[in-house]
């Protein structure tokens, strides 16, 4: 095995300037978004989403981004799971993207809200049966005895709804992730990377600043 302290890579994909930055973090988002799936990079939306106990323990995990707009960032979950429920007691969260061929990451935190029935709804429908079904097979987070309860669970729902129409479990839906801090990092020479943050004012407007690598 490779010295772990020898593995570095030097970045030269690119730079971020004030000017390419802007002043909206989420229209820059959305360009480099737009990028990194124009790149045929695998699953651009996947992100790494953390969240928290109450007294601060954390967890992390990989999830995918299914809905953006002006409000925020929305996934979709398991209430009862562990992530479900640590959200519900302490409902804030860090999520980061990695765009590694693109040498870019982009970092959000913020506070989270539960999105309307309606919008789980509408998501919900659109997924693959076996998507719905399986959100209602699997007890997310909870031990289970073996892989065969899972498959034996999804093939008696399989048979309960032969019509392929199965409801939204009322446990399952969509958390949104409303921006407070969102980081843009690109890689550059010499580990001089470029960071920019852009923080919500009360207002709502954005202020920005460039960190230190």
């Amino acid at each position: 095995m490779k010295s772990l302290a020898d593995l570095r890579q030097e970045y030269t994909a690119g730079g971020l300037s004030e000017e390419d930055a802007g002043a909206d973090p989420l229209a820059l988002f959305r360009r480099w978004f737009e990028q990194a799936t124009e790149a045929g990079l695998a699953e651009p939306n996947a992100f790494a989403l953390a969240t928290a106990t109450p007294d601060g323990a954390p967890s992390v995990r990989f999830v995918l981004l299914k809905a953006l707009d002006d409000r925020g960032f929305t996934f979709f979950t398991n209430t009862d799971s562990r992530k479900g429920l640590e959200l519900a007691a302490n409902p804030r969260a860090a999520m980061c993207f990695l765009w590694q061929p693109l040498e870019r990451q982009v970092r959000v935190e913020g506070v989270v809200e539960i999105v309307t029935p309606a919008e789980s709804d509408d998501y919900y429908a659109r997924r693959p049966l076996g998507s719905r079904l399986g959100a209602w097979a699997s007890p997310q987070s909870a031990v289970i005895p073996d892989r065969a309860f899972l498959e034996a669970r999804h093939a008696e729902l399989t048979a309960e709804y032969p019509d392929g129409n199965p409801p939204r479990p009322p446990n399952w839906g969509g958390h949104r992730i409303l921006p407070r801090v969102i980081e843009f990092w690109q890689g550059r020479p010499s580990r001089l990377h470029d960071r920019v943050r852009f923080t919500r004012r009360p207002d709502g407007s954005w202020a920005r600043d460039r960190l230190a690598p």
